[in-house]
């Protein structure tokens, strides 16, 4: 997606040879219109996959994947990263290791939100090691429902995430690829 590489590029902040900051327009401050575009995109690639729900994980991933599920015309639901004192026993849980973070945290979904046979599309902002996305299928699947497809916001290609992902025979489609961040510098793929 042009825009969004565009975007990338003037906006984003090479921190690491790993870590991109897109915080002025997708994880801090959003660019509606850019998640509306991101939405359209997302739902046109996936709309031949009969979604009933669009999935993300909380926080980055909720614009995107909020304007998919518009798009869509189905719920969205999104995975916690900490149980609120709201949700009782009757929740679902994995353990997942933040890549940009360093550190764990427990996924949590309540089991009312997913059904047997909801054929899931998980949207989230970023794909490295496939760990969040790993967890969220976990849980997806541990519930009965289908993960009909993955879409990625911002791939860093360079991590094994996709790899992983696709040796499951998970359908991703990302809307930028990253082949490097060095030097201060992002190359698309």
């Amino acid at each position: 997606m042009e825009k969004l590489k565009e975007k990338i590029l003037s906006e984003g902040k090479v921190i690491s040879d790993s870590i991109l900051k897109v915080d002025s327009f997708l994880n801090h401050q959003v660019d509606v219109n850019l998640m509306k575009e991101i939405g359209e995109e997302f739902g046109k690639y996936f709309n031949s996959k009969n979604i009933t729900k669009v999935v993300t994980i909380e926080s980055s991933g909720i614009s995107p994947a909020t304007m998919t599920a518009l798009y869509l015309n189905v719920p969205l639901v999104f995975l916690k990263k900490q149980k609120p004192n709201t949700l009782n026993n009757d929740i679902l849980q994995t353990t997942v290791k933040s890549f940009t973070k360093g550190e764990t945290y427990e996924l949590t979904v309540s089991k009312k939100y997913l059904q047997k046979d909801d054929n899931i599309l998980l949207i989230d902002d970023f794909l490295a090691n496939g760990e969040a996305a790993s967890g969220a299928i976990r849980l997806i699947e541990a519930l009965g429902s289908n993960v009909s497809g993955i879409g990625i916001v911002i791939e860093k290609s360079f991590q094994p995430g996709r790899k992983l992902l696709e040796s499951r025979g998970y359908d991703i489609y990302s809307l930028a690829r990253i082949k490097q961040l060095s030097d201060g510098k992002i190359y698309f793929l």
